[in-house]
């Protein structure tokens, strides 16, 4: 059965926004990546992170339950050339059937909200290498910036998308519906009480100027506002959020202001 992340992973591919290049820096130092290394990247998506990745490691395993993400993440392998990863069907539910060899880092994305805070890091702990670690990168929504109000477009984007969805419609968090301070705090706290209980994070503010077919491209890309959940109405949400846009901001040009948050969790010292 075909999921609302489907529809969404070509958007997803293209328009989510990169992680920042500290975020690198920061696994290449904090696990001497030095392409020798195998990682797992789970939730991997169309490979957000493991595509900049894989240059510092030997192998990245990209794990993801849905296909047309795999498919968008093996596509842009090809185009970038990236030989060293393999695009394996799965959850985090199941990391003890896929078979993996010794993992010398495990990276998770913005999936990570989703997943069993309690289970992941247990089942993690038996294929990590002793000198292992958990990475989980969240991009942080409005009510978890820390710098600056809600941006005004957003509003106009809530708005068209709930005359098209419906009143009970969900509308979209501010950024790729990821956590916001609190489901951080949450997040580290599970971490602490796992295997990885030495847990440090550190956050950069990232600002991104978009066009308004980045702005539309992006609410494709959201499970909540993915093409699937208009039918044969996309092309009429499409023209009237870009209306209602050029309406807002008649120069076509919205910034968007995000706190990358790495929370990066290894096992104490002994």
């Amino acid at each position: 059965m075909s999921t609302p992340y489907a529809s969404a992973a070509p958007y997803y591919a293209r328009y989510r926004p990169p992680y920042p290049a500290e975020f690198y820096a920061l696994l290449t130092d904090r696990f001497a990546l030095d392409g020798s290394q195998t990682v797992l990247d789970l939730g991997a998506g169309p490979g957000t992170i493991s595509l900049p990745l894989a240059p510092l490691a030997e192998h990245v395993y990209a794990v993801d339950p849905e296909p047309a993400m795999l498919a968008e993440g093996s596509r842009l392998a090809e185009e970038w050339g990236r030989t060293n990863i393999s695009w394996l069907r799965g959850d985090a539910a199941g990391i003890g059937r896929l078979c993996l060899p010794r993992i010398d880092l495990c990276v998770i994305g913005g999936a990570f909200h989703r997943m069993d805070r309690v289970r992941v890091p247990a089942d993690l702990d038996a294929v990590l290498a002793p000198r292992g670690g958990i990475v989980v990168v969240t991009s942080l929504g409005a009510t978890g910036r820390r710098h600056g109000p809600r941006p005004s477009w957003q509003g106009v984007v809530d708005e068209v998308c709930a005359r098209f969805l419906g009143p009970g419609h969900r509308p979209p968090r501010p950024v790729d519906e990821r956590a916001d301070l609190a489901d951080l705090a949450d997040l580290e706290d599970h971490l602490a009480k796992s295997a990885f209980s030495r847990v440090e994070t550190t956050t950069w503010e990232q600002s991104t100027r978009c066009t308004v077919d980045e702005l539309v491209g992006l609410q494709f890309s959201r499970s909540s506002c993915s093409p699937a959940l208009f039918g044969d109405r996309k092309g009429a949400f499409e023209s009237e959020l870009r209306r209602a846009l050029l309406d807002h901001d008649p120069g076509g040009s919205y910034v968007r202001t995000v706190t990358v948050a790495a929370a990066v969790a290894t096992r104490p010292r002994r």
